[in-house]
């Protein structure tokens, strides 16, 4: 990491601390940015320009970097600041980041502003940790030449310093009224940071600032949005992905009471209106033609599926697509070995049902554009808002909302430039726009349908020789980031994300081939993960039964180089009670998963109904290796959040495509887990002093093989595909 500071002019009160690609800034008093940062922070809120303000009412204003769509970001990042400025999180207020990504970028992102990919408080922990170090230096700084004394006599408590030898004590409120910032920034580094042992808030039990507003109805997400003199946009899409509207009949759309406008767009027809019914009610009175000429118009899951699966399964050195990884000589040892092993897993196309629909406010005032958004990507949105209007960046202000779930939805920019766009045709008046859940279903940007086939080659005692995993479908980054796409050489790492295991098997190879028919392909909580591991995980259990091993045992012993892993096997498999006798008609299956630097191991009990085919999960226990915890409660709340989302992707959900249209549209053809259908969840968070993992998404991947390796147990019969509906299990039990 670099250390060297910044050169910049600035004034005596305020100073920029450099910690990598992000730049820390500090403020004091009620001057300049201070104030300004300090005011919004009081009134609304929202975007100061600095990583923390410190008043002279000792109240500390910590800018949170990431987007809070739930998973704790908002208190987490934050305490890494208050950890190691010693702060009295009592007296602390967050504030949500502005656009500024110079500031406030996470370095794993090659320093844009984006939150998923479980790269949060991996991206930003040391950062921040560091800032409030070099800030609490700056302050005991002051503090000596004020009282006269060396500032190695000088420590601090939460938002005091204190002089032992004198009895002293200062309040950093009190400090921050006369504070002179050195010329020589003092230097910090990651091992000045407090050990873990010694933290006072990381690691331990502190609640979430946002919890109580979400409890009383007080937080304030982006549907929540309201602008004086504001109009409503809805916004009606083509049935089929890129066709583009030809022509229009708006005549129905007009004789709706407080209808407005009508908006041509490059991808869609909108509406303005007073009111968000009126706006709903205009639009489905447009009659559109459109062109009818996309590449998706033939695209049918279910003959897409098989055409996959044909493609995975031709292993033709001259269809090999992309190799991935590739360790020793996979597919050479396979061809001699005196056994394989096969396996073909399929998953179909999920969507993300966030609570919170697609929405955006957007406001123009000249040549400049206010946008408010829940989004997981302003860096994202902002980018893409700057090419399709043709504005520079400088011009340009996203108010990152807060929002009900993302899931990787909302990294898309597309609401936003609903919203930019319609707002441009407003004259002056700002513009809401909020899609309906069948909006929100049918024009989702779904997780990737993916075909997938394995070989695992064994000698003849059993011992693995190769491994051979081979990924096929639509990419996501050719679309999202299609720079990136190319720099590597049309690799899609999302896509197989998980399929880079940790077992203990020296020859593999994982080949990606992307297809293309015209269908948007996006991230998805946990992305690949969420089937690469299902065709991983069941693997290792068929391995396990090949060498008459316990599922348990057998991992243990492919894992004997990896303690972490082996220590949360033994632990989940502890907390389930395996071995042990289960209630008649129930079986537990394990199952995995070191994705985003965490270690977890899940085991579900389930059941069988062998005359319907439904699947029951009684219980699921977790254990998770994090590394550092900074809210262990909260890594608790995030594994048993991903287990629930998987359990309802890897049962229920399906998005079926027939002539390029999806077939659902909400939630009573598209469902989702119910309360009723909620298993007992038991999550043991192991607190060790590594790096931190990423939490967000861990949960999910190992759930569904999981499911599957119990599944075998009872019923002798290995399920393969997502999602294990009904009518899927009993083709497969009467198979």
């Amino acid at each position: 990491m670099d250390q060297h500071s910044t050169s910049i002019k600035l004034s005596r009160r305020q100073f920029l601390l450099g910690t990598g690609s992000a730049v820390i800034g500090v403020s004091f008093g009620a001057g300049g940015l201070a104030a300004a940062g300090l005011a919004q922070a009081q009134q609304s809120g929202m975007a100061p320009n600095q990583w923390i303000t410190i008043g002279t009412d000792g109240i500390v204003t910590i800018v949170s970097p990431a987007s809070e769509m739930g998973q704790g970001t908002m208190t987490a990042m934050p305490l890494c600041v208050a950890e190691d400025l010693d702060a009295d999180w009592s007296k602390v207020k967050v504030v949500q980041a502005g656009l500024d990504a110079k500031s406030y970028g996470n370095k794993l992102f090659g320093g844009a502003m984006a939150t998923g990919a479980s790269r949060t408080t991996r991206g930003y922990y040391e950062s921040l940790r560091l800032a409030g170090a070099q800030a609490r230096q700056v302050l005991l700084l002051a503090a000596a030449d004020k009282w006269g004394v060396p500032a190695a006599e000088l420590s601090t408590e939460p938002g005091v310093v204190k002089h032992a030898k004198s009895g002293r004590r200062m309040g950093y409120g009190e400090i921050a009224a006369f504070a002179q910032v050195p010329d020589k920034l003092p230097q910090v580094t990651p091992a000045m940071l407090k050990p873990i042992k010694d933290c006072r808030y990381i690691g331990k039990g502190v609640k979430r600032i946002d919890i109580q507003d979400k409890t009383t109805g007080r937080a304030k997400y982006g549907i929540d949005v309201r602008l004086d003199n504001m109009l409503y946009g809805a916004i009606l899409r083509a049935p089929v992905q890129k066709d583009k509207p030809v022509s229009v009949d708006d005549s129905g759309a007009k004789a709706v009471k407080g209808y407005v406008k009508t908006v041509m767009l490059p991808y869609g027809v909108g509406v303005l209106a007073e009111n968000t019914w009126a706006a709903r009610q205009a639009k489905e009175a447009l009659k559109v033609t459109w062109s009818g000429d996309s590449p998706a118009k033939t695209y049918d899951s279910e003959e897409v599926v098989k055409a996959y699966q044909a493609v995975a399964n031709d292993l033709d050195a001259s269809k090999i697509g992309v190799v991935a990884e590739k360790h020793g000589e996979a597919r050479e040892n396979i061809a001699k070995a005196a056994k394989v092993l096969k396996a073909d897993v399929q998953a179909q196309h999920v969507a993300h049902m966030t609570m919170e629909p697609m929405n955006a406010t957007a406001r123009w005032t000249g040549d400049k554009l206010e946008l408010w958004t829940p989004t997981q990507g302003p860096s994202i949105a902002a980018g893409a808002l700057a090419a399709i209007l043709k504005v520079q960046p400088a011009n340009l202000t996203i108010n990152t909302t807060l929002m009900g779930g993302g899931f990787g939805r909302r990294v898309e920019p597309d609401f936003s430039i609903d919203a930019a766009l319609m707002a441009k045709e407003a004259d002056g008046r700002p513009v809401k726009v909020t899609w309906t859940r069948e909006d929100d279903v049918r024009h989702d940007k779904f997780r990737p349908l993916v075909a997938q086939h394995m070989e695992v080659g064994l000698d003849a005692q059993g011992n693995i020789v190769g491994w051979h995993h081979r990924l096929v479908g639509e990419s996501i980054y050719a679309r999202a980031n299609p720079g990136l796409f190319a720099s590597v050489g049309g690799k899609d790492s999302p896509f197989y994300e998980g399929a880079e295991i940790s077992y203990g098997i020296h020859d593999k190879q994982i080949e990606f081939v992307r297809q293309q028919r015209g269908v948007d392909v996006s991230f998805w909580r946990a992305v690949g993960g969420g089937y690469t591991k299902m065709a991983i995980e069941t693997m290792i259990d068929e391995l396990a039964a090949e060498r008459k091993m316990d599922p348990v045992q057998y991992r243990l012993q492919l894992l004997e180089k990896q303690p972490r892993a082996q220590a949360v096997i033994r632990e989940a498999a502890k907390m389930a009670g395996w071995g042990k006798k289960r209630p008649a008609g129930r079986a537990l299956g394990i199952a995995y998963s070191d994705m985003w630097e965490t270690h977890v191991a899940e085991v579900a009990e389930v059941s069988v109904d062998k005359k319907t085919g439904a699947i029951t999960v009684h219980n699921v226990w977790a254990a998770v290796d994090a590394g550092v915890a900074v809210l262990p409660q909260n890594v608790a709340t995030q594994i048993e959040g991903g287990i629930l989302f998987g359990i309802s992707g890897a049962l229920k959900e399906q998005v079926v495509f027939k002539n390029g249209e999806p077939q659902q549209s909400n939630f009573h053809d598209y469902p989702v887990l119910r309360m009723n259908e909620v298993p007992n969840v038991t999550v043991k968070v192991i607190q060790t002093d590594n790096p931190p993992g990423g939490v967000g998404e861990s949960g999910l991947p190992p759930i569904a093989p999981a499911i599957s390796n119990a599944v075998a147990t009872l019923t002798g019969v290995r399920l393969r595909n997502l999602p294990m509906r009904p009518e899927a299990v009993q083709a497969a039990l009467s198979a």
